[in-house]
């Protein structure tokens, strides 16, 4: 097999490019330690050694996603003319972007959840979901949690619709031209007007 020069210190990074491209083309199933070297030019055993096992190649690829998440995330919510609710339109613009990628980050049965990168990445999209929700993530209480919970509910459960292929039947039934980003642009005026009603929707969909 012929490999690939790696400098010692961009090897991780080219297996994590590589994990990323699998993950992508041919689905989580496909992404094993052996396909990611194929993938990366390198040897069978450069995974291993930079990584121990495949969830620790998954754990780490799903850190890098939250931090990318999280720049997303801060972007949007941080500009100059943000808005309110930009912090969800972010979040289903980044898993739209990436769906694969997203729906590995929530995948806790592939990952290692004592993974330092991951738990790091992790707490820092949380603080940045809590701050877009106006909510302090230091000693928060029931309250404070309930409503960040809300919020992340809300449109996690959009954005898993939305990649599931849920929406479409929706879609069909909506006037003409009304897309996806009508919808939850529909979704967030009424959960501002605190409309929202469940069963109703339960039975629509």
């Amino acid at each position: 097999m012929k490999t690939t020069p790696y400098h010692h210190g961009a090897l991780k990074e080219g297996l994590l490019a590589a994990a990323e491209t699998i993950l992508q083309r041919d689905g989580l199933a496909a992404l094993t330690l052996r396909a990611a070297a194929r993938e990366a030019g390198v040897s069978h055993a450069a995974p291993a050694h930079h990584f121990g096992d495949l969830s620790g190649l998954l754990s780490e690829l799903a850190a890098e996603g939250f931090r990318r998440f999280g720049a997303q995330l801060k972007s949007a919510t941080q500009a100059t003319d943000s808005r309110r609710w930009d912090g969800a339109r972010a979040y289903l613009a980044f898993a739209t972007e990436n769906p694969a990628l997203f729906q590995l980050m929530f995948r806790s049965d592939r990952l290692d959840p004592t993974n330092p990168s991951l738990q790091e990445a992790r707490m820092q999209a949380l603080g940045l979901l809590a701050g877009a929700s106006e909510t302090p993530v230091d000693h928060p209480t029931v309250e404070q949690l309930g409503k960040i919970l809300g919020g992340w509910a809300l449109i996690h459960g959009f954005t898993m619709l939305q990649l599931d292929g849920r929406l479409k039947g929706l879609l069909r039934i909506a006037p003409e031209g009304t897309t996806t980003d009508a919808l939850l642009e529909a979704m967030l005026a009424t959960a501002d007007r605190n409309e929202l009603a469940p069963a109703k929707v339960a039975r629509d969909a």
